[in-house]
């Protein structure tokens, strides 16, 4: 599996680092069980552009987040993985999977396999002043918003703007009322 269309929805950023380890795709972290609203709106980003999986783990807390998730997004996709694939040391989460087990339970989803998009280059950030000079992060983090992507540094950033289906217009607008 190359990578995948959808957004998977984890709960934390070692969750987020054991399915990139598995495969390259946008992941979004809750940070539990308070979901922030930012958090709550690039779900919805997602949910409405890309699709999404969730994928929390198999404990209590997973699955009070996966109902949270799911009565908002009531389309969403789900991956889960069982209690022996997710535990070491007797820790519970997704953060201890071995890839293999994240992707079956990614196929077992039914992810749709992505078709990479490369309509932006790191020239345009660097164009308009978002990558390699002093204020990028600041500007990144207004356009993300902006644009409803969320922050990222350069390289998050692009690969976002790619996968989440920006249009160049609205790229070069929204980009413009920052210079």
């Amino acid at each position: 599996m190359e990578s995948i269309a959808e957004v998977i929805i984890v709960e934390g950023r070692d969750d987020q680092a054991a399915v990139k380890r598995a495969i390259d795709t946008l992941t979004i972290a809750t940070h539990g069980y308070g979901i922030r609203k930012s958090t709550w709106e690039l779900i919805e980003q997602a949910y409405d552009t890309k699709g999404i999986i969730i994928f929390t783990d198999p404990d209590f807390a997973g699955e009070e987040i996966r109902r949270r998730l799911r009565e908002k997004f009531p389309n969403a996709k789900h991956a889960y993985l069982s209690r022996e694939d997710a535990t070491a040391a007797g820790d519970i989460g997704i953060e201890n999977a071995k890839p293999a087990a994240i992707l079956e339970a990614l196929e077992k989803a039914h992810c749709t396999k992505a078709t990479p998009s490369k309509e932006f280059s790191m020239q345009d950030l660097m164009k308009h002043g978002l990558a390699g000079g002093p204020g990028a992060s600041d500007k990144r983090g207004k356009l993300g918003k902006a644009l409803g992507i969320g922050y990222g540094n350069s390289a998050a950033f692009l690969n976002k703007l790619n996968q989440y289906g920006i249009a160049r217009h609205e790229f070069e607008e929204e980009a413009g009322k920052l210079e």
